[in-house]
């Protein structure tokens, strides 16, 4: 993923995002850090191309896969857990075709992984918020995305839970995965995020965590 002077914004004249640049190359591992309303969200969704692009440039290399809010990932419909997880095969199969039998052991597969094994055929209305994140999860694994995309993984669940999703994270970045994440854990990202990308109303910073976390910490004390 390259990004050049991206400027994006859903109103005429009214720009989200200006003048974003930054790389993420193939097996990275990259924070995503910003105040509320700096961007971070609206940069995914540019990203994946549902947010009007002004200007700049977005070069994509790879199979995206995204993990939204929680809060924004709520389904209004009777679905189980283990159906969540198998769409994470719809990408790679024909609309007329159903995902068969090998769909459906990758998923519950995915689902076991997670920790979710006994609750594969719950209705997702049933879940709590932190097996809500891990079903979101087995869907990215089911659908092994080269880059996969988190918008703040760790809101609203529990710190056992966040532990176990970080694990998840690494692992997928251990099987050449690039991943970028919003977080607001400077501890976190100092621990397990070489790089990070800091996004602001006013700029963009993007560069070395030792470096950006300092001038996060700025914006955050402002």
């Amino acid at each position: 993923l390259e990004v050049e002077g991206l400027v994006a914004g859903y109103r005429p004249g009214v720009a989200a995002l200006s003048d974003v640049s930054f790389d993420a190359p193939a097996g990275s591992i990259t924070a995503v850090l910003g105040p509320n309303g700096g961007g971070k969200t609206t940069l995914f969704r540019a990203l994946l191309g549902e947010t009007p692009q002004r200007s700049g440039t977005v070069r994509v290399n790879a199979a995206l896969a995204y993990v939204p809010q929680t809060e924004r990932a709520r389904l209004d419909f009777p679905v189980s857990a283990l159906d969540v997880a198998r769409m994470g095969t719809y990408a790679a199969t024909p609309w007329w075709r159903p995902s068969g039998r090998a769909g459906r052991e990758r998923a519950e597969a995915a689902l076991e992984r997670v920790g979710l094994a006994g609750l594969a055929k719950t209705p997702i209305e049933a879940l709590s918020g932190g097996q809500f994140q891990r079903m979101l999860f087995a869907r990215v694994m089911v659908q092994q995305a080269s880059l996969v995309m988190l918008d703040e993984p760790f809101t609203g669940i529990d710190e056992a839970t966040s532990r176990e999703l970080m694990d998840l994270i690494l692992e997928m970045h251990r099987q050449g995965q690039t991943i970028l994440a919003v977080l607001h854990d400077n501890q976190r990202v100092a621990d397990f995020f070489p790089e990070t990308l800091l996004l602001t109303p006013q700029r963009a910073c993007w560069g070395a965590t030792r470096a950006v976390l300092p001038a996060f910490s700025h914006v955050r004390s402002a």
